[in-house]
């Protein structure tokens, strides 16, 4: 539900390579299949020992691209205070040979082996208790995972990214959520971490089981997921947040199914909906397209699961689901253009209203962040009867992503060279993706990840230009404090709303309220962890749930 490390958008700050039981043959062994874009592009198999003297964790597997990757043997050592003592790796990478040794001893990681043909020789100081990744090889994390199984939001810990350099991480929050895998439900804690890179800064999610186990890693920004095989199904979801009206749903697409959650009124609860002799009016809650699922959890903050708990409590029908080709939603991610994700919105509302629990006059669109240009869009269908805006940005996609760029490189203390550097070489992808030329200049990998349908589509949109154009009563709600997405973004939407076609636009800001919705003092990206009421504010649940039943009224009000 955040924009921070909206790195889907940022290309040039960073370039990193980038009870249920796990279905293994053998105890402590697990299946894995690592996505790129939502598109299955490689496997690996994990075993973990666990034994008095320590840990071992080998695994074998390969990758396509643009990893290109085939290991024959990759192996970690920890003692039994979870110190590494050795890493070992054989196999080839991008058809080249790769042996690697790197022993750990007295602070210091010694690496030797060779890589197509070429030798490599490397010594590194470390601390004694760092956690050992290689690029493109998601075992490591199998380690993490058991460091990781007593930790809490703020802790730190050193990370060595063979073979290069050695890192500070942080954990940034610790969320308990549930798997479900059809209809059984198994707890899973899911922590979100911050890894210090001398490049910049990557946000990586892990999943494991309270004991430890590795269950999944997310790596927002290079749109690579890596999931244990079990949760890997269409029939597994993450559970992160439920209300007592939340029901389960598979809305069909246009040659896919969407996976949703419907939430009723109390009064609703239990009742056949094709029976229904009540109307309630209902809405679409629509997340951007880096949330991690339908209830859009950001900063420990199931945002739109509260939202939909709040509009139940107030008598109003809504649906979350999860953006396509994630989740429990088919279609193709690295196909979709914004007007898709829009078309899946719509899909939606048309559900909403074929059912006899629903007025079909009294549909709204939700959206918050880039999920708000999705509801723009969507709103051209005349099902849509309101629209509400919540944190949503103003300006065009290559500004906005200027914008936020310039926010991540001002929060890392970039020196002014290196970040106008950083700048001039975002405008220059820009420019290549919305020509079509100028690519010879730019690093093969910064175009594979940019040079995409979504990518291009994102440029090239102008919420203020869309927001003109929509029909429905309007609003917009923006937090006095949000220092990701700043106020000034709802002025301009609402300005440019008045001089289009709605006949009623409405804008409240929400004082010291943050991007997250949530109750804030500084607002800062830094307070996030710190914030310990953990729930969408109030304030903005009254302004929406007011503003809907206002907007929304019974027929023959």
């Amino acid at each position: 539900m955040r924009i921070l490390h909206c790195t889907w958008a940022i290309l040039a700050i960073l370039a990193i390579p980038g009870d249920a039981r796990a279905q293994g043959a053998r105890p402590g062994e697990a299946g894995y299949t690592l996505f790129l874009r939502g598109t299955p592009i490689g496997r690996e198999t994990i075993t973990v020992s666990n034994a008095a003297s320590g840990t071992t964790i080998t695994s074998i597997g390969s990758a396509g691209a643009p990893f290109n990757s085939v290991f024959d043997l990759v192996e970690y050592r920890y003692g039994a205070a979870g110190s590494p003592q050795s890493f070992e790796l054989n196999g080839t990478l991008g058809g080249a040979n790769v042996e690697l040794r790197t022993t750990f001893a007295n602070g210091t990681a010694s690496t030797q082996g060779s890589q197509g043909g070429q030798s490599i020789s490397a010594t590194h100081q470390v601390s004694a208790s760092t956690v050992v990744l290689a690029p493109g090889i998601f075992s490591g994390f199998a380690a993490l995972a058991q460091r990781l199984a007593n930790a809490k939001g703020g802790d730190e810990f050193s990370a060595f990214l063979l073979p290069r350099v050695e890192v500070k991480a942080t954990v940034v929050t610790v969320t308990s959520e549930r798997i479900q895998i059809d209809t059984s439900l198994f707890p899973v804690r899911r922590y979100e971490l911050s890894f210090a890179d001398p490049a910049g800064e990557l946000l990586v999610y892990l999943t494991a089981s309270p004991e430890g186990q590795l269950v999944r890693v997310s790596v927002p920004s290079q749109w690579l997921d890596f999931v244990r095989n079990d949760v890997a199904t269409v029939t597994a979801r993450t559970d992160i947040h439920s209300n007592p009206g939340d029901v389960p749903v598979i809305i069909p697409a246009a040659g896919f199914n969407i996976g949703a959650t419907i939430t009723l009124p109390a009064a609703a609860i239990g009742a056949d909906p094709a029976k229904s002799t009540v109307r309630y009016p209902a809405v679409v809650l629509i997340a951007g397209p880096d949330a991690v699922d339908r209830d859009a959890i950001a900063g420990g903050v199931p945002g739109l699961g509260q939202l939909a708990g709040a509009l139940a409590d107030a008598g109003i029908i809504s649906v979350r689901y999860d953006r396509r080709g994630s989740g429990q939603s088919g279609g193709r991610a690295e196909s979709a253009l914004l007007a898709d994700y829009a078309e899946d919105a719509r899909t939606v509302a048309r559900w909403l209203t074929s059912r006899k629990d629903v007025d079909s006059r009294r549909v709204a669109a939700l959206g918050h962040e880039v999920g708000g240009w999705f509801a723009l869009q969507a709103a051209r269908d005349d099902r849509i009867r309101a629209v509400v805006l919540l944190g949503v940005p103003a300006s065009a996609g290559a500004e906005f992503a200027l914008e936020q760029q310039r926010l991540q490189l001002d929060r890392m203390n970039t020196p002014a060279a290196d970040r106008d550097a950083r700048i001039a070489l975002q405008r220059q992808i820009h420019e290549a993706v919305l020509s079509g030329r100028g690519w010879d200049s730019i690093a093969v990998e910064l175009r594979r990840q940019a040079d995409t349908p979504w990518f291009g589509s994102f440029l090239r949109f102008d919420p203020a230009r869309a927001v003109a154009d929509v029909d429905p009563p309007l609003l917009i709600v923006h937090g006095e404090l949000d220092r990701e997405v700043p106020v000034a973004h709802a002025t301009r939407l609402a300005d440019a709303a008045r001089q289009g076609d709605s006949d009623l636009v409405s804008l409240v800001v929400v004082p010291g309220v943050n991007h997250l919705l949530q109750p804030a003092t500084t607002g800062e990206v830094a307070e996030y962890q710190a914030l310990t009421g953990k729930g969408v504010s109030p304030s903005v649940v009254s302004a929406v749930v007011t503003w809907l039943q206002t907007t929304l009224p019974e027929r023959g009000k």
